[in-house]
C-alpha cells in the first residue's frame, strides 16, 4: 500500500509551483566553508579526502570549481572561515575575486578563539573587524543582507563589554552575529549583535529530541530582538581524531533531510549548511573519495522542496503514538489528506484569478 504521507507529498509537487532547476525553494543556503587547507593539512585527522585532491586553499581553480557545484544544488553563498593573518587574508582576496567572477555570495564566520579554544584578545577582534569593513563594507560580492555579514565565533567565551567594544564601531556597515549556544547565551548578548548563528554540527535527530524544539525557540528570541536567525544543519559528524566523542551516522541522506526539516522549520533568516569542507569533523559535502557526490545530490533535492515531507524515523515506526498504525488513526490521517488537498486546490485557485 502507497504510505500517505508519500501520496501526499506527489500531490504537493503537483498542485503546487516548483522552483526553476537549480533554483532554492526556501530562504538563503549558506554553507561554512574553510580556506585553511594546504597540501601538507591532509596528513593530520582526515579519514576522508576530496575528489579534486589534497588541494590548497590558494589555489583559485579549486575555489571556482567549489562555487560552481555548490551554485547547482542551490548553496546561495559561503560563509567563509576568517581572521586576519597574512594567508588567510590573501586567500579571502582571491575567493572574493572568484566569487565575484561567478556571481555567488560571501560572508564571514570570524574565528575568535584560538587553536586551544581560548578567547582571541578583543582588540585584536575589533582591529580584524575594521580591517574587514574598511576593504569588503562596499563590496556586492558581500551584500547577502544588504550589508556584510560576519558571525563572531566563540562569543561564549567574551563579555557583553567586550563584544560591544569590538563590534559597535562597525554595525553600521556590518551585520555582525553571535554564535551562541542556547537561548539563555544569545539573550546575554542580543543588544551587541545583530542577531544569532548557531554552530550544530554533531545534532543527531535520533536521540537529540529536542532540538528542533530548541532552534524554533533561538528563531523567537532572535526576532524579537528585531535580529537575523542563521539555523544550522548537517549531513553528519564524526571529530574522533581530533579528541571528538560523538559520531553523528550519515544513514544515506537521511541526517541531512532530518536537520534541514528542522532548521526549516525554525523560520530562518537564512541556513547555516555546515558544511562545504570540514574534513576534520567529517561533516563535509564536497564529493569525497568515500562519499562520492552523494551529498550534492541529496541537498539538490531538498533545498528545491519547499516544505520536507519525512517519515517516522525506522526506531519510532512501532511506536503506538503512529495514527497511521490502526483504522481510527488511518481515517484520521486520510480525512487529513483530503482537507489539505482541497485547500491547496482553494490557494491555486485564488492564486490564478487576475
Amino acid at each position: 500500500m502507497i504510505r500517505l504521507s508519500a501520496l501526499l507529498a506527489v500531490l504537493i509537487s503537483v498542485l503546487l509551483p516548483q522552483p526553476a532547476a537549480g533554483g532554492n525553494a526556501g530562504p538563503p543556503v549558506l554553507a561554512y566553508y574553510y580556506i585553511w587547507y594546504n597540501e601538507n593539512s591532509w596528513n593530520r585527522a582526515k579519514t576522508d579526502y576530496p575528489l579534486l585532491g589534497r588541494y590548497s586553499s590558494d589555489d583559485a581553480d579549486i575555489m571556482r570549481r567549489h562555487i560552481r557545484a555548490a551554485k547547482s544544488v542551490g548553496i546561495t553563498g559561503f560563509i567563509v572561515s576568517w581572521k586576519s593573518t597574512p594567508t588567510l587574508d590573501r586567500r579571502l582576496a582571491t575567493l572574493t575575486g572568484v566569487a565575484r567572477t561567478e556571481d555567488f555570495k560571501l560572508s564571514i564566520i570570524y574565528q575568535g578563539l584560538d587553536f586551544d579554544r581560548n578567547p582571541l584578545p578583543t582588540e585584536r577582534v575589533a582591529t580584524d573587524l575594521l580591517r574587514f569593513e574598511e576593504r569588503y563594507a562596499a563590496d556586492p560580492v558581500f551584500a547577502v543582507f544588504g550589508k556584510p555579514l560576519v558571525i563572531w565565533s566563540g562569543t561564549w567565551k567574551f563579555s557583553l563589554e567586550d563584544i560591544a567594544r569590538a563590534a559597535g564601531p562597525v554595525r553600521d556597515r556590518l551585520l555582525v552575529l553571535g554564535s551562541e549556544k542556547s537561548l539563555a547565551g544569545y539573550e546575554r548578548i542580543a543588544s551587541a549583535v545583530d542577531g544569532n548563528a548557531y554552530y550544530w554540527s554533531s545534532v543527531d535527530p535520533r536521540r537529540d529530541k529536542r532540538a528542533a524544539a530548541k532552534l524554533t525557540a533561538m528563531s523567537t528570541a532572535v526576532h524579537r530582538h528585531n535580529g537575523l536567525w542563521i539555523a544550522p544543519f548537517a549531513p553528519g559528524f564524526d571529530a574522533r581524531l581530533i579528541d571528538g566523542k560523538r559520531v553523528v551516522d550519515r544513514r544515506d541522506g537521511e541526517t541531512l533531510r532530518r536537520q534541514y526539516a528542522a532548521a526549516i522549520n525554525s523560520s530562518p533568516d537564512a541556513l547555516g549548511l555546515i558544511s562545504w569542507n570540514e574534513f576534520s569533523e567529517n561533516s563535509h559535502i564536497e564529493p569525497s573519495i568515500a562519499h562520492g557526490d552523494r551529498y550534492l545530490d541529496v541537498l539538490r533535492d531538498i533545498t528545491r522542496t519547499p516544505t520536507p515531507t519525512l517519515n517516522p524515523l525506522a526506531a519510532d515506526s512501532s511506536s503506538t503514538d503512529n495514527p497511521g498504525g490502526s483504522p481510527i488513526g488511518l481515517a484520521v490521517t486520510s480525512g487529513t489528506l483530503l482537507l489539505t488537498i482541497l485547500l491547496i486546490l482553494l490557494i491555486r485557485r485564488r492564486h490564478s484569478r487576475p
